[in-house]
């Protein structure tokens, strides 16, 4: 099943989402996605890594990958190209459960569970205001995610105070601020509602210390990502002293990056996205060093129906799962706009999702749009039937 075409398709009504779609000799279509920075990532798509594929069987996905990652590691692979390479890895474990006739998670091995359980992030896209809500009311929105069965939220309180100082103080003015959503949740539900507090790595230790401190009578769930996942050190110094769990990083890509993490035990709870990370098999990798230390894992899963589908067959296949990030903004609007609908969580959990391969289709209406941004690389290829770079400098004309 050689690789024919490869194709990237871009909506400017969602500009957040690029889409990938590997196309083979016999018909076959399998589909993909990455989210952010989407010109750098249809650029390293296109300009690097379609040439390795082209012309290649499409059954051998660990060996693609790993082709291309020795290619890409020459100069660094964690940014647009690994971002790429994880849309085109999952489009591939699309076709094979297509050809298999098989769901994505029974091509993994088979399912660890029948259920798999999910917390909201806050966002709000289109008609959809949680975001807003959260900001205003934080109490209703709590009452209103109850009444969709959703026991668990996320929000980002302590954010905006990290701009003056560059996150390198928190007064107490502004820890009362930030305290303000998470209070209205518990004055309106108690402890109905699980309560995650999102940090996008905006603080240094001694700041995050003290927002730790202020959550502490609160019952936090986790606090995520409080320092830049760099400073490996120092989030440990933070887990080990915080009686709330630290959760990250979606930040760090592929089980090396992850590697040193695990080993210093930096924090209780693992987090990855497999559109940042390498892709579906980079990401049960992943899920199986953290197993070996103990470790739940959190998916990271704001983007489209894609990640989505995915993080439910991964979230159903391994056995350290915590929770499939997801948000009713997105499940709710956006993703029935471009693709199927997807059912709601039931009392938390999603049901598992269906095939083949982690079956989402783009509607045909989309895909005829005249304003969808569309490149396509087709052709034989640079490399078909090779498996490592080898020497770059002898395949270099230098002049």
């Amino acid at each position: 099943m050689k690789i024919a075409a490869i194709e990237s398709l871009h909506w400017p009504q969602y500009p957040r989402t690029l889409y990938v779609r590997v196309h083979t000799e016999d018909g076959l279509i399998g589909l993909g996605e990455t989210v952010e920075k989407i010109p750098g990532s249809r650029g390293a798509l296109h300009g690097t890594i379609a040439p390795l594929l082209l012309g290649q069987d499409a059954d051998d996905i660990e060996g693609l990958w790993r082709f291309v990652l020795d290619n890409l590691m020459y100069h660094g692979y964690s940014g647009a190209e690994l971002r790429a390479l994880s849309a085109v890895e999952i489009a591939l474990w699309d076709l094979l459960g297509k050809r298999c006739g098989m769901p994505l998670y029974q091509l993994l091995g088979g399912k660890s569970r029948t259920q798999i359980p999910t917390y909201n992030t806050c966002i709000g896209f289109g008609a959809n205001r949680d975001y807003a809500w959260w900001h205003e009311d934080a109490g209703g929105l709590a009452r209103s995610l109850l009444g969709d069965g959703i026991g668990a939220m996320k929000i980002w309180p302590f954010d905006p105070f990290s701009e003056d100082s560059l996150g390198q103080y928190i007064s107490p003015h502004d820890i009362a601020r930030g305290l303000k959503p998470v209070q209205q949740i518990r004055d309106a539900v108690g402890s109905a509602m699980e309560i995650g507090i999102e940090c996008h790595f905006r603080w240094n230790r001694a700041s995050a210390e003290r927002i730790v401190r202020a959550l502490e009578p609160y019952d936090i769930l986790f606090l995520e990502d409080p320092l830049p996942a760099v400073h490996v050190d120092e989030i440990r110094l933070l887990a080990q002293r915080s009686p709330i769990p630290i959760v990250g990083s979606e930040l760090l890509m592929t089980r090396w990056q992850l590697r040193e993490w695990l080993e210093k035990h930096t924090s209780q709870i693992l987090m990855t996205d497999p559109l940042w990370n390498g892709g579906v098999g980079e990401t049960r990798k992943i899920a199986a060093m953290a197993e070996a230390f103990g470790m739940p894992l959190v998916l990271h899963n704001l983007s489209g129906p894609v990640c989505h589908a995915v993080c439910l067959h991964i979230g159903a296949h391994i056995p350290n799962l915590m929770f499939v990030e997801s948000a009713r903004a997105l499940y709710g609007t956006v993703f029935a706009e471009l693709a199927s609908e997807v059912s709601p969580p039931v009392h938390g959990r999603f049901a598992l999702p269906r095939g083949p391969g982690h079956g989402v289709t783009l509607r045909e209406d989309r895909l005829a749009q005249p304003d969808v941004q569309r490149q396509v690389s087709r052709g034989d290829g640079m490399a078909a039937g090779r498996r490592a770079m080898g020497d770059h400098w002898a395949r270099e004309q230098i002049r």
